[in-house]
């Protein structure tokens, strides 16, 4: 069946078209490499960011991004990585490629961020990384993640692929730990089909992030003019997208402030229309925004009172119309997490999202199909309590 209410739709307009069909017109598209230039001026500026010693590079997803962070972080076997269990796997299976130990740890409620108690009862001597992973687009605490790491010597890797935009106290997510990755994939706020973007927070890692991202030469500094000609000097990978989408993701990008602003106002009228049903114990609980963090409208979720309600509710949402999947599968719950990592620590968040977690469809323009959406998603619960 056509679905009413996908859980995303494209965003894409005239703007982004325009772009692509000025480059596809050009004799040479790859000439300059001018749109990806715009792009990583404008994800710059939007951080915040002063160039040098700061530097953004644009990758073909936020998983070859968080590849090139753990080259970047130097760990091996014997390091330890600690990590949200409740992520998706790109976050930790970056590590797991350069042969470290996953330390799995719970979540924060609300927010299910991770939690920077479980992190500091994580640590160990063989401690080398840290990982943020910004969930729903909402900053974790990373006042609490910067002191812990600067304590155990641990560098700080902000997982943002979700919350491009969103801001905590005033600074952007993707500005506090020494590196941190971006997703431009269909189901994020600004697309480009598939994209990623590595950001460089540490001035000492600028200068080997270019050489892994040019297959492990030292190009960029040829077309600086700092060597006389370029060649194979460390580790690497192809570490750009093409032009086609980076003009579709600058047009997004000149974008990001009317896209962002009309998934918040769907995210506000969820939040305000689920609050009588929490109070009701219809949901058991909707998303916590901490004091001083501005989210970006990325996911609108609710927990169901009981995970056996959830593949019911799935299904009769989907039988009308609306597509409300869960999220992830706690990664210590998991095969390869198992294989690659352990457990510290009690995983009663991390569980409960695990079981009882439910996305909305959040797309500009939902805001006004919500009152409609809240009463079907009313009604799954009920039918599906009455035949359990």
């Amino acid at each position: 069946m056509t679905l009413s209410y996908p859980y995303v739709k494209s965003t894409f307009t005239q703007h982004e078209l325009g772009l692509v069909t000025e480059l596809m017109e050009r004799e040479n598209m790859t000439l300059g490499f001018s749109h990806s230039a715009l792009c990583t001026e404008e994800i710059a500026r939007r951080l915040g960011l002063t160039q040098p010693p700061q530097r953004v590079f644009l990758t073909p997803s936020c998983t070859s991004a968080l590849e090139v962070a753990a080259l970047l972080s130097g760990v091996g076997p014997g390091d330890e990585v600690i990590l949200p269990s409740y992520t998706f796997s790109s976050t930790a299976t970056a590590f797991a490629l350069r042969g470290a130990t996953l330390v799995f740890v719970d979540s924060q409620p609300g927010s299910f961020n991770i939690d920077p108690q479980a992190v500091r009862d994580a640590v160990t001597p063989a401690t080398r990384v840290i990982i943020a992973m910004h969930y729903c687009g909402v900053s974790c605490d990373m006042d609490s993640l910067s002191a812990i790491a600067r304590d155990c010597g641990a560098m700080l890797i902000e997982d943002a692929a979700q919350a491009y935009g969103a801001t905590a106290q005033g600074q952007a997510v993707g500005t506090r730990g020494d590196v941190a990755t971006f997703s431009f994939h269909h189901t994020k706020n600004l697309s480009c089909g598939e994209g990623g973007a590595l950001v460089v927070n540490n001035p000492d890692l600028c200068d080997r992030a270019a050489i892994l991202l040019e297959k492990g030469t030292n190009r960029s500094q040829f077309f600086q003019g700092l060597v006389d000609k370029y060649s194979w000097v460390d580790l690497g990978t192809s570490g750009v997208i093409s032009e086609i989408a980076a003009a579709v993701l600058l047009g997004q990008l000149q974008r990001a402030d009317e896209i962002n602003g009309a998934r918040i106002a769907g995210w506000n009228a969820y939040h305000a229309a689920f609050a009588p049903l929490e109070a009701d114990g219809v949901i058991a609980a909707r998303p916590h925004v901490p004091e001083g963090c501005a989210h970006n409208g990325h996911i609108y979720f609710i927990l169901l009172p009981d995970p056996a309600l959830r593949p019911g509710v799935i299904a009769e949402l989907s039988r009308r119309g609306i597509s409300a999947p869960f999220h992830y599968v706690p990664l210590h719950d998991t095969v390869a997490g198992r294989r690659f990592g352990r457990v510290s620590g009690q995983m009663v968040e991390a569980n409960r999202a695990g079981s009882c977690l439910l996305r909305l469809p959040l797309w500009p323009g939902v805001a006004d199909h919500v009152p409609e959406i809240v009463a079907e998603v009313t009604a799954a619960i009920e039918i599906t309590k009455a035949v359990a």
